[in-house]
């Protein structure tokens, strides 16, 4: 071979080039694997059963399908010809792609072996690394290619209808269908395939016995070793690590263990003839049970390599062999790899602390880190890809590892520190390249004694362009590219391995170590990214998704572990590596998957934490509650009664602790549940905190976001279940006590920012402005809407049933005893406290809500009322017009109807009225000056602004403004000429206890005032004139009453009396002067001292 054929064959590049695309291929073919395996996303016409006939047609024919014959076979196909090229040119393109590059690795391969080329991991790293690629890339996508069931029926189809449609079939059928077919038994023709090749293949393992033998050793040998380990010769802590072949120290275990038994299964000869290949297999054979050919796509390689040598003759020594390696395998590796994972835990965890505090030691160390990158990557992967595909054993916890997460989170930290501190690692090697590397280099060029010019000027250029460099280009932050370097070293070594070539690499053994040695420093100048892809990629559990749930389950369940949880979601944004730029179609698979697992995990880890959160928040709930003032009774009885003898506690009555009590530590040893909760919280809490964000396909991921959306989630339910409301009962608790409680959950929750980095403020102002709403933000009921149902549908409604009366001296509602009926104390849920409470509660907007609501029920009394005025329209037009002829009154006042009715639904809005008023004194504390405002926020005002809104939407159909207006003027008549007839009830007794009567009748004046004001308001008529006006009326009506001869009808004239004294106090319309000039005061005082007369002879002993 002459020497310009050395360099025109270009080995390296087409290495380069064909490794690429080889793995494009295999992605493709994969991709088309699982894509016909699925019945969802096969293509349509491969389920539909009138394609059937013709599927099984052409797998039976293939290659020889005969288009245009067999239509009768081919219907269908003829059919849908034009989909199906649509459809399956991709598929048909990708198979095509898969005999292209086999035909370009013929080609290669054989010039190789012409050539003679030589391969030595130790001499001509890339040369032999990239040469060992190929073949495996090579048996892989042939072994994915024959794994396909639909190949024949996707080209035989695609064939098919070209034909039909260009009359002709397609021009790479006939080689493609011969391929497919000679792969159905694919290892059988891989082997005859690389007969030729078995010397440059078998010479190329055998390079890798000392490393592999080297690299792939148990934990206690790795501990005696001191593998990774920095202080353990302290004296040597700042010599740079290194080696003879820098890439070696970091290659793969699983992929040397990949070459050597593909390469030997393919050229399985050198088995028998060399007992040094044979030691080598054996050894790669106790590994692994389960060898990756792609992603989730796997060799059981025991079982592969005892069937096909079991077909050979003469090789029942090798598979003996097999089965002797597979016992090993199942007896020996899991527990090897998990003493192997326990033993990184510790030494990463050291490593990683003290490059952590010392980030210096990055420069000279680097190569530990990307050693021990490449160790956890291999353990991870081997338990991940076991734990998917060994489903029947022995030792099951071989193959589950509940502290693999913290395994993850050091790989994860190890990597941050290599990119946090990248500045620190280039001013390292650029100076080690300059200072050092050129000069060893140049001294050695020096010394060839034989160096071609190509070689000349490559090697020369190598030194040149060393020596340029300098430390202010990192500290200028210029962008370094080795790239053509690196190539033009591959070249070198290609030029300088074939047999025939001027130069012998391997007779100039300290070039090919001193260039091993500078390849690496480039590389940790522009590829640290590319460095850390090789080392510690763990895309793989994208397509293990089953082993990464559980692997995070156990997880979650080992409390050690929590705080390394984060490494989970890290991991998924590894995915993004998966991609290839040959198969675009699988990138929206790989990006929902990747987002699903990432939202999946940091949704536990929030939910968890939430969970921790809220039951710490119980916890101080419970504490709050002993405070409670009903708590305090016994402790008041007991002080009271501490003079007397003690009297032994009855059974079934323990000894209740003072508050405090729990804070009082004898035994620190002791762990009590808040102490677990915070111990569990800040573990989380670290895990959560770990990063601000990180990035999963474009997506930018907040894990604090996630606990932020749970806790507000979550407080929401829980404080509405604080309120412990029961529809059907009608029960609830007391809106002091859940104050109280809800104030211990916000005092703790605000003390978070010493546990996580989530917005403690935020989150509260949040929630708390979602419970003043109707509905919060998930559509659940909030406390303003559980308050307001109850004191609509409990409170009111039995306050309008007489049950309830409004006392005005406690200024709250007060339950009536009733026999045989089992009430709540309306006084606990009314009292001035309680009303705090609950505007504490609901806020402004919520006693809007609140009010809106009552407003509502006002608004239809309103219009029963308008009803009832529109059936007695005639009658008190003429009581209106003639009040002050008491001859016709008399014949007028008993053909009103339905008068009880009407104050009953009066006293019935002057309830809701009153109720409304005391929710509103609570928010008196905020003081605006704008109308509505103002109401909202409890500020009293003459006219209620939402009374009028909600009268001011009530239409009645064809009512002109003058007939609504008239309406209300007879309301104030109806009201005023019926109130006598609330003598004659013996519940109309004013009762001085509770400042009111026992049926509410008190609350006619409220009604009576807000409603006329708020009618008029709406009709823009002069408020105070029409209130005259019912003073008026009202005034001779009473007075008519004392002129009743039946005493049972005036039975309680002076306690109905007082109503126009309640009236005017009420009002901001009207005086006691205008009281006065139609109701005489000295009535008014007699009624109050005839109330005030009967209530003491009340109290008086009965003999």
């Amino acid at each position: 071979m002459t020497l310009p054929s050395i360099y025109q064959h270009k080995f390296a590049e087409k290495l380069t080039i064909l490794n690429d695309r080889g793995k494009g291929v295999l992605i493709r073919m994969y991709n088309i694997k699982k894509t016909c395996s699925d019945p969802k996303t096969k293509p349509l016409f491969f389920t539909e059963k009138t394609m059937e006939p013709s599927i099984k047609y052409i797998n039976k024919k293939f290659p020889n399908v005969d288009a245009r014959s067999s239509t009768q076979h081919l219907g269908p196909v003829h059919k849908e010809k034009a989909e199906i090229i649509k459809v399956l040119n991709s598929y048909y393109q990708s198979f095509v792609d898969v005999m292209e590059f086999r035909d370009h690795v013929y080609e290669l391969l054989n010039t190789i072996d012409a050539s003679q080329c030589y391969f030595d991991i130790h001499v001509n790293y890339d040369f032999t690394k990239n040469y060992l690629d190929l073949v495996v890339t090579y048996t892989s996508v042939i072994l994915l290619l024959s794994r396909i069931e639909d190949r024949k029926a996707l080209i035989g189809m695609y064939n098919c209808a070209h034909e039909m449609i260009q009359g002709s079939g397609d021009p790479s059928f006939a080689r493609l269908g011969q391929m497919v077919l000679e792969y159905d038994t694919p290892f059988k023709k891989l082997t005859e395939e690389f007969g030729p090749h078995t010397k440059a293949v078998t010479s190329a393992l055998l390079s890798l016995h000392f490393l592999f033998a080297r690299r792939n050793q148990s934990a206690e040998q790795w501990r005696s070793n001191q593998l990774l380990s920095l202080i353990s010769n302290a004296a040597a802590m700042l010599s740079p690590a290194s080696s003879d072949v820098m890439a070696c120290e970091y290659l793969s275990l699983e992929v040397i263990e990949r070459w050597i038994l593909i390469g030997f299964l393919l050229c399985h000869g050198c088995l028998s003839a060399t007992q040094q290949c044979l030691d080598l297999w054996k050894m790669a054979l106790q590994g692994s049970l389960y060898l990756t050919l792609l992603r989730d796509e796997v060799l059981q390689i025991h079982k592969i390599t005892e069937e096909f040598f079991g077909s050979l003759k003469g090789y029942g020594k090798r598979v003996a062999d097999v089965k002797e390696c597979k016992e090993q395998a199942v007896a020996h590796s899991g527990q090897l790899h998990r003493n192997r994972r326990a033993f990184l835990r510790t030494t990463v965890r050291e490593l990683q602390a003290l490059l952590d505090d010392q980030p210096g030691l990055l420069g000279p160390k680097a190569l530990c880190v990307f050693v021990a990158l490449s160790l956890c990557r291999d353990e991870v992967n081997w338990l991940v890809r076991h734990a998917e595909h060994v489903t029947k054993t022995k030792t099951p916890e071989d193959y589950m590892d509940s502290h693999i997460a913290e395994l993850l989170f050091l790989m994860e930290q190890l990597r941050n520190l290599m990119r946090r501190h990248f500045p620190i690692v280039q001013r390292y090697h650029i100076q080690y390249l300059a200072r050092f590397d050129a000069l060893l280099l140049s001294d050695i060029i020096q010394n060839l004694t034989v160096c071609p010019e190509e070689e000349s000027i490559i090697m020369s250029a190598f030194v040149s362009t060393l020596s340029s460099l300098t430390p202010k280009q990192v500290d200028n932050k210029e962008k370094f590219d080795f790239t053509g370097l690196r190539l033009d070293w591959f070249r070198l070594q290609a030029y300088t391995s074939v047999a025939k070539a001027p130069m012998q690499l391997r007779e100039s053994p300290d070039v090919g170590r001193v260039m091993n040695l500078i390849m690496f420093h480039t590389k940790m100048l522009d590829s640290l990214e590319e460095l850390l892809l090789e080392t510690s990629d763990l895309s793989a559990f994208c397509f293990y998704v089953r082993p990464f749930d559980k692997l995070f389950a156990v997880t979650m369940e080992e409390p050690a572990m929590l705080r390394f949880a984060i490494a989970f979601p890290l991991v998924c944004s590894h995915f993004t590596h998966c991609t290839h730029s040959m198969c675009p179609e699988e990138y929206p698979h790989l990006k929902s998957c990747g987002l699903l697992l990432c939202n999946g995990f940091l949704e536990e880890i929030a939910r968890q934490a939430t969970a921790c959160i809220l039951d710490a928040c119980a916890e101080q709930r419970n504490l709050s509650e002993q405070l409670l003032p009903k708590h305090c009774a016994s402790t008041i009885s007991k002080a009271r009664n501490k003079k007397t003898i003690k009297q032994p506690p009855k059974k079934g009555e323990p000894e209740r602790d003072k508050p405090g009590a729990e804070s009082q530590r004898k035994d620190r040893s002791v762990v009590t549940n808040m102490d677990k909760l915070h111990h569990v919280l800040s573990e989380l809490s670290l895990s959560l905190n770990h990063v601000p964000s990180f990035s999963v396909f474009e997506h930018t991921i907040t894990p604090a976001e996630y606990l932020s959306s749970h806790l507000e989630t979550r407080l929401n339910r829980s404080f509405v279940s604080m309120a412990s409301y029961n529809q059907a009962m009608q029960e609830i608790m007391r809106p002091s006590e859940v104050l109280a409680s809800l104030r211990a959950y916000l005092a703790f929750i605000q003390s978070l920012g010493q546990f996580t980095c989530v917005d403690a403020s935020r989150i509260i102002r949040n929630v708390l402005l979602q419970q003043t709403q109707p509905l919060d933000s998930n559509g659940e009921q909030t406390l303003t809407t559980i308050y307001t149902n109850w004191y609509l549908e409990a409170l009111l409604r039995q306050a309008s049933t007489g049950a309830i009366v409004l006392s005005r001296t406690m200024q709250a509602f007060v339950s009536v005893p009733r026999e045989g009926e089992q009430s709540f104390n309306a006084e606990e849920f009314s009292d001035i406290l309680e009303m705090r409470a609950l505007a504490e509660l609901l806020g402004p907007y919520g006693l809007k809500f609140l009010s809106d609501n009552l407003m509502w029920h006002v608004s239809s009394q309103v219009v029963e009322l308008k009803k009832l005025v529109t059936e007695n329209m005639d009658v008190l037009v003429q009581i209106r017009s003639n009040f002050y002829k008491p001859e016709q009154m008399v014949s007028l006042l008993p053909r009103l109807t339905s008068a009880e009715n009407m104050l009953k639904r009066m006293t019935i809005i002057g309830e809701i009225l009153s109720f409304r008023s005391m929710a509103q004194k609570g928010l008196r504390e905020i003081t605006l000056s704008i109308f509505e405002l103002a109401t909202a926020a409890g500020i009293p005002c003459d006219i209620d602004p939402a009374l009028v809104a909600a009268l001011s939407n009530l239409k009645i159909d064809s009512s002109s403004p003058e007939e609504e207006y008239k309406s209300a003027c007879l309301l104030l008549v109806f009201v005023a000429v019926s109130l006598p007839l609330l003598a004659s009830d013996p519940f109309s007794m004013y009762s001085v206890e509770i400042d009111g009567y026992s049926n509410n009748i008190h609350c006619l004046a409220k009604a009576i005032i807000h409603v006329s004001a708020a009618l008029f308001t709406i009709h823009n008529k002069n408020i105070e004139t029409h209130l005259k006006e019912f003073l008026l009326l009202a005034s001779v009506s009473l007075l008519h009453l004392g002129q009743d001869p039946d005493k049972l009808r005036s039975k309680n004239r002076e306690s109905i009396s007082l109503l126009m004294h309640l009236m005017v106090e009420e009002s901001s319309f009207l005086t006691v002067d205008m009281l006065e000039t139609c109701f005489p005061y000295v009535l008014l005082r007699n009624a109050y001292r005839e109330v005030h007369r009967a209530f003491l002879l009340s109290k008086l002993p009965t003999h």
